[in-house]
């Protein structure tokens, strides 16, 4: 047993970093050790990473069913019993008030045989059309913009190794020196190869410390800051006019709203220095390949989608799109958040990236899952809209690896909405903050304890493998699913659709994918186990003369994926964010992560050497700001929006803007920054604002304790440099 090492890949971000998992003599957990043969980290880990086996421990993790007693308290139970209340529940609600009062909501960090399972088994067992997950608060306005953009999205159209043979990179609205650090060896060979790398954030982060240079605009401005450098693209001369009237439509409409926003006025806007503008064109135009990549600053916000249309355009006026070593790409933030919703959990979408209003496709899958296609309920909610309607119209929810008591925007009413359901039921490894207020809580197994596919944020698709056998009392998801499917799903042994081994599963996924925008048809468990994962699109019957389609790395060299051939131009203008300062709420707040926590921490919270580096919440502002409120470093701090107060530790520094404060949202209780945010959404993507609503700052009154120690140690993990 000792000896046996398993070659997987981490259960966190996007990038899906190989590793070796080597089990320990007695078998409950794993050490992991380098993967040097995995191009994408090429061996090298971050802190979670290297953790990830201590949520594996049975003193962390849930390794028994637990169901709500008449006292009120959740106790251990038998599976028998907990799958039973589960049927019950969500039964009972169906009969009396319909199937669409049933909800399902899913996670970015499901496996895709789980994510293909679950839409599945919502729209056949269930019948509602109410399933949505939260990856629609990931990268759904990139997804949105790309697809009006290419006619597809893939979350980068390009492996990240081509990222040090570009000329300049203009990042925007990402700080991967903390939320993914393997990768920010990518940026630094680029400049070590005489490339460039621009960043655009409000804040100097880690990676804008790294930066030739780095643009610090007011949050809530990236559009306006995009078409202000496209302004100067065509003012200038530096479009590619043979490019855009070869590949590209929409030019025209294009050019005159970017011509409305003249660098003096979007200065005005920004707060970025036109020079700063002017040397940001000179940098990005200069070489003869560039790229933009963009990540949650520019898209989590109510106008994302027209935001990262406007970073497109750049790319498509100056010819860079659909050409070697250039283009667009977003940056995905969750482990499989490119696979999760690219198989039927997102509430408009069917497997394959397949749209759930078309006919033909609503034809194949139907087929695939042998139902009548007229008896798959159409779009749903949103992700916000679904939690939003939790205890009203949606009386029940089956939620599956999801913490929106702390992920969500304008968490403390989400918090509420939770509360007031009839009934709610929740798979997980640990007991989240969502999970304890649960009817019934099903631990199940996780990353180290099964197999299944994940997508990277290239679109590479990768096997994750199983090395040691989950403790007794815990199943899978799979397992749930089959289980509840038995009980809820009517006459004709619908458990068998629903089986509970995962290359079975995909291999249904394979032909449900097939002829889909994703079309995963050609790759195979086999193939993912003896190459580095394969790249989508992947048709089963076309390729190389050997019949075997090699994948597809880069996307749009010949052709974008659209009716004609031709990428689309977005012809958008700067408007406000749904919620600006004004005198009763001065300051801008925006939100993200640290490199030692991961999304709502529900996981990386529980693992000691992460908490020591960060122990919890704080409140990042400028000095400025700090002298005016009479706040000193590591003294309580309260933010107050229109949604709710939050208060943390006064963390002190230059290297964010004097209008803006900055909290992370890995936490719980009162530090928690999602009490704060603003559920405004996209109308397109249907993503809220996270990143940008207004607040006022208080001081918290002398009585109450100040967390110096815990701000200490917090100051001193966040000064040290991230993992190699």
């Amino acid at each position: 047993m000792r000896d046996t090492v398993t070659p997987t890949h981490c259960p966190y971000c996007a990038l899906q970093c190989g590793m070796n998992l080597t089990p320990t003599p007695d078998g409950t957990t794993v050490e992991v050790s380098e993967r040097a043969d995995f191009p994408v980290n090429r061996g090298a880990l971050c802190g979670k990473g290297r953790t990830a086996p201590a949520v594996l421990s049975s003193s962390v993790r849930l390794t028994s069913p637990l169901v709500r007693s008449e006292g009120g308290a959740l106790v251990p139970a038998s599976w028998e019993e907990a799958l039973e209340r589960v049927a019950e529940g969500l039964g009972r609600t169906r009969a009396e008030y319909g199937a669409d009062a049933v909800g399902v909501f899913g996670g970015g960090g499901l496996t895709n045989e789980k994510a293909y399972s679950l839409g599945k088994f919502a729209r056949v067992v269930l019948g509602t059309s109410q399933i949505d997950y939260n990856g629609r608060f990931c990268m759904s306005s990139a997804a949105a913009a790309g697809g009006k953009a290419f006619g597809l999205d893939r979350g980068l159209p390009f492996p990240l190794e081509d990222i040090p043979r570009t000329g300049c990179v203009i990042l925007v609205g990402s700080n991967p020196a903390e939320t993914m650090p393997p990768s920010m060896r990518y940026f630094t060979e680029l400049r070590e190869n005489g490339g460039t790398l621009i960043v655009v954030d409000p804040r100097r982060t880690k990676t804008a410390e790294q930066a030739d240079l780095h643009l610090a605009p007011r949050p809530g401005t990236d559009l306006a800051l995009a078409l202000g450098l496209l302004h100067l693209i065509v003012a200038e001369g530096r479009t590619d006019e043979a490019y855009i009237q070869e590949r590209t439509g929409g030019w025209e409409e294009t050019r005159a709203a970017a011509m409305a926003h003249w660098p003096e006025y979007v200065e005005r806007i920004t707060g970025v220095p036109v020079p700063r503008l002017r040397e940001a064109v000179r940098l990005f135009c200069g070489p003869e390949a560039a790229m933009v990549l963009t990540a949650r600053g520019p898209e989590q916000q109510s106008k994302g989608t027209d935001t990262v249309g406007a970073w497109i355009d750049l790319c498509l006026a100056t010819g860079r799109a659909g050409r070697p070593l250039s283009g667009y790409g977003c940056l995905t933030g969750q482990g499989n958040g490119q696979g999760g919703r690219e198989h039927g959990q997102k509430a408009d979408q069917l497997p394959g990236y397949r749209k759930l209003t078309d006919p033909a496709a609503r034809a194949h899958v139907a087929e695939v899952w042998g139902v009548d296609p007229d008896s798959l309920p159409g779009p749903g909610r949103s992700a916000y809209e679904l939690l939003d309607a939790l205890g009203t119209d949606i009386r029940s929810l089956l939620l599956m690896g999801s913490n929106p008591v702390v992920s969500a925007p304008r968490a403390a009413h989400i918090e509420g909405r939770i509360r007031s359901l009839d009934f709610l039921a929740v798979c997980d490894v640990v007991l989240s903050e969502t999970a304890a207020l649960a009817d019934v809580v099903l631990p199940v197994t996780q990353w180290a304890e099964e197999t299944g596919t994940t997508t990277n944020l290239e679109g590479r698709v990768l096997l994750r493998r199983r090395a040691i056998t989950p403790p007794e009392g815990v199943r899978s998801d799979l397992e749930v699913m089959h289980e509840l499917a038995a009980r809820l799903g009517g006459e004709g042994n619908p458990e068998k659709r629903f089986p509970t081994d995962p290359e079975e599963v995909f291999e249904e996924l394979r032909r449900a994918s097939a002829g889909g925008p994703a079309d995963y048809s050609g790759i195979t468990y086999r193939r993912l186990a003896d190459e580095s994962g394969v790249f989508w699109p992947c048709p089963a019957d076309e390729g190389s003369a050997a019949g075997v389609h090699p994948g597809t790395p880069r996307l749009f060299l010949d052709r974008f994926a659209t009716e004609d051939g031709r990428a689309r131009f977005a012809p958008v203008s700067h408007r406000a964010s749904a919620e600006e300062p004004d005198d009763e709420y001065p300051v801008l707040l925006t939100t993200g992560r640290v490199v030692a926590q991961y999304q709502s921490g529900a996981q990386t919270r529980r693992v000691d050497e992460l908490n020591a580096a960060a122990p919890g919440p704080f409140v990042e502002l400028h000095p400025r700001l700090a002298e005016r409120l009479g706040a000193a470093e590591g003294d309580p701090v309260a933010v107050v929006s229109r949604r709710g107060r939050a208060v943390a530790p006064a963390r002190i520094t230059t290297a964010i803007r004097p209008d803006t404060v900055f909290m992370p949202f890995h936490w719980a209780g009162e530090g928690r920054a999602n009490t704060l945010t603003n559920p405004a959404l996209d109308p397109t993507s249907r993503m809220p604002e996270f990143k940008v609503c207004a607040v006022r700052l208080e001081a918290v009154s002398a009585g109450q304790p100040t967390p110096t120690a815990l701000h200490a140690a917090a100051t001193a993990a966040y000064s040290a440099p991230p993992s190699p």
